[in-house]
């Protein structure tokens, strides 16, 4: 079996589960890349399912949202949150393979705790004191 060319994704059956399918469509679900727990499909408040509503890790699969199209698939740390021009909340994403930084819309089904945890992570770090 010859290999794939460099720069492709090679055969759907090599694909993660994350991977749209030959449709076009995300499947029903797929395994967290930190947590292991299936993050359902459906992500409500936003389009595009990109983050763990668990743990709020993500992958990085897209260059721009919902395209599945990165090369590099490496798990992205949730860094920060950032209120946007709207004052919609985002959670920043640190890609650990290469560095890249991405805004994610929050979800409405996102774990208050998660986030609690983050926020509470963040105000540590700025040498303040959590509640």
């Amino acid at each position: 079996m010859s290999r794939p060319k460099r720069g492709t994704r090679g055969s759907r059956s090599e694909r993660p589960a994350w991977d749209p399918d030959s449709a076009g469509r995300a499947n029903a679900g797929f395994p967290c890349i930190h947590c292991g727990r299936v993050v359902p499909e459906l992500a409500f408040g936003t389009s595009q399912r990109n983050h763990c509503p668990f743990c709020l890790w993500s992958a990085h699969v897209d260059i721009h949202p919902g395209d599945r199209s990165s090369l590099c698939r490496a798990p992205m740390e949730p860094i920060a949150l950032w209120a946007a021009t709207d004052g919609e909340l985002r959670v920043l994403h640190r890609c650990t393979g290469c560095g890249a930084v991405k805004p994610n819309r929050l979800a409405g089904d996102d774990d208050d705790a998660a986030v609690d945890e983050l926020v509470e992570r963040l105000v540590r770090a700025r040498g303040g004191r959590v509640r």
